[in-house]
């Protein structure tokens, strides 16, 4: 199956992306190959990304799914490698931009490596909540191998995160043995029960204009400006959202700039207002200046 890629599209730094923890459970990297198992249609499918000429190619070491299954997985495949964005009203800002000028043309086509699962998300944003990348990738792996479920093929194992029916059954006893704060526990079953119930939902909030959409994320307890917005990026790429307390987008622009210490919000507010309705961008690029 062959996925047509847009121009300003650069699989070699969407993959080095994907390679960032060797901690990572939910997909795995051989060579320039990504293989992932999805649960589509109630059954896991395995497949497997790689590069093709102005394409994606998208094939299935598993059983070969039906004609609706093989769609969805494409539909997953567009959505996690960002396919479907434009990027060049973005890069028409950038290029007239000092701190991110040089930044399109030593990245040219970096795109937002989503996650298009929203509970994910969401999920994976919260673990990442106040510690370090290489700890919430701990935490992640933990949760998914614990309640999450897997399918064999070929002597390896794939894993699937977990549903949030039975993340809305899971107690304390359950996620603090993982290293998981009380806080954290809370806010993961909460998300478990909004999602279970149907309280919140993917296809409700992509109905929504994009402040109505963060306000609705943001009444559930847990969920704030930070996380709120890091997942509307990475899920539904609202060009505007914005992690505004972002750290990594505050040390970002302290090392371009040559700063003694980091900007203040005011600051930073000021920075990103050249580059309205493409924040979500600009954010991306400056923590690939990292």
């Amino acid at each position: 199956m062959k996925i047509e890629t847009p121009d300003i599209f650069s699989y070699e730094l969407c993959l080095s992306f994907l390679k960032r923890s060797p901690k990572e459970v939910l997909h795995r990297i051989e060579g320039d190959q990504v293989f992932k198992a999805l649960l589509v249609e109630g059954k896991p499918v395995i497949f497997c990304v790689e590069e093709g000429i102005d394409c994606l190619r998208v094939t299935f070491p598993g059983p070969r799914p039906d004609a609706s299954a093989r769609r969805l997985v494409a539909t997953y495949v567009r959505e996690w490698f960002d396919l479907d964005t434009d990027l060049r009203p973005f890069y028409a800002v950038a290029r007239e931009d000092a701190l991110l000028k040089s930044l399109i043309k030593k990245y040219r086509g970096y795109r937002i490596v989503g996650q298009p699962d929203l509970f994910e998300s969401l999920v994976w944003a919260v673990l990442g909540q106040q510690i370090n990348l290489g700890f919430a990738y701990t935490l992640k792996q933990r949760f998914v191998e614990q309640f999450g479920t897997s399918v064999s093929h070929d002597g390896r194992t794939y894993w699937i995160f977990p549903p949030p029916d039975r993340v809305a059954t899971l107690k304390d006893e359950d996620l603090l043995p993982l290293q998981f704060s009380r806080q954290k526990s809370k806010y993961v079953r909460l998300l478990g029960e909004h999602f279970a119930s149907g309280l919140i939902s993917k296809e409700k909030l992509r109905a929504l204009p994009f402040d109505e959409a963060k306000q609705a994320l943001m009444k559930i307890k847990g969920i704030g400006n930070w996380t709120a917005n890091y997942a509307l990026m990475k899920t539904f790429r609202y060009p505007n959202a914005f992690p505004l307390e972002d750290a990594g987008v505050h040390n970002a622009i302290k090392n371009l700039k040559g700063l003694k210490e980091k900007p203040t919000l005011d600051q930073v507010k000021r920075i990103f207002k050249k580059y309205a309705g493409w924040e979500a961008y600009a954010t991306l690029y400056l923590w690939k200046s990292l």
